[in-house]
């Protein structure tokens, strides 16, 4: 009897043990994590709208309430252009991604059939400070966020490249937009949507903990009409780094975590 009672004992502390370890890993984890949206205001943050100065938050797009950030069209009586994008004030090179968002309501009158349930992050991008009053979107790597219309596939966490170029398999990719292979989101649940990003090396876009999309070698386009103000002195047009931004593009969208693990000078 009492060697069955040592043993139930040993066996609950063993359990005890794992959990109690998977933990502590899971807190190990989640060290380092900076809160780029504090779930309060934008006070981190800068917005530039296609038309309007920099800072200048045109009917509102940019908002927080209920502790959400959002995009918003209720002000606007029709979409002429005004996309949008929010710089979090500090740049990165190496780092870890994490956001969580949602597409809600219906996109504005006028908005382009391509940007419906469409938003995305930029990433490695040119300072909001830099851009053109008119200039619709930031030289960038974007990491799109796409949604499905409740019946046609469309697949998320797609790559595109206002001004710039990318490797994928040992080729340099001209195409602006890429596919990846994730699964399509329809409806209004909230998605959790990751990124790896090693500097002018390999980044990656993550959605359901599976890895979607991988290139490398992130750089400037010698095509795009901001090649030459942006290549730095050195001539490297490799981006190492650079800003980065939530995108409006004309339809409502919550996000209601925006996070980052930097990396420091690598990815190991």
């Amino acid at each position: 009897m009492k060697k069955l009672k040592l043993k139930k004992r040993g066996l609950l502390f063993l359990v005890a043990s794992i959990f109690f370890i998977g933990a502590c890993q899971t807190k190990e984890e989640e060290k380092g994590w900076i809160q780029l949206f504090n779930g309060k205001d934008l006070n981190d943050w800068q917005i530039k709208i296609a038309g309007h100065d920099l800072g200048e938050n045109y009917n509102n797009t940019f908002r927080v309430e209920d502790g959400l950030l959002k995009v918003r069209y209720d002000q606007y009586e029709t979409f002429n252009g005004e996309f949008a994008h929010l710089f979090y004030k500090q740049d990165y090179s190496h780092y870890k991604m994490r956001i969580e968002y949602r597409f809600v309501g219906e996109q504005v009158t006028n908005g382009p059939g391509w940007a419906f349930r469409n938003s995305g992050i930029m990433i490695h991008g040119q300072s909001a400070e830099s851009m053109e009053k008119n200039q619709d979107f930031p030289t960038s790597i974007e990491v799109q966020l796409l949604g499905g219309n409740g019946t046609d596939e469309r697949s998320n966490m797609n790559l595109c490249t206002p001004g710039t170029n990318v490797v994928m398999d040992g080729e340099l990719v001209l195409d602006h937009c890429i596919n990846s292979s994730s699964r399509t989101f329809h409806g209004d649940g909230w998605v959790t949507a990751e990124i790896e990003v090693c500097g002018d090396s390999i980044i990656k876009h993550i959605v359901d903990g599976q890895v979607v999309m991988q290139y490398m070698q992130p750089q400037l386009d010698e095509r795009d009409a901001t090649y030459q103000r942006l290549l730095p002195p050195d001539g490297n047009k490799l981006l190492k780094g650079g800003s980065i931004s939530l995108q409006g593009e004309s339809h409502p969208i919550d996000f209601r975590k925006v996070e980052l693990l930097n990396l420091g000078d690598d990815c190991e």
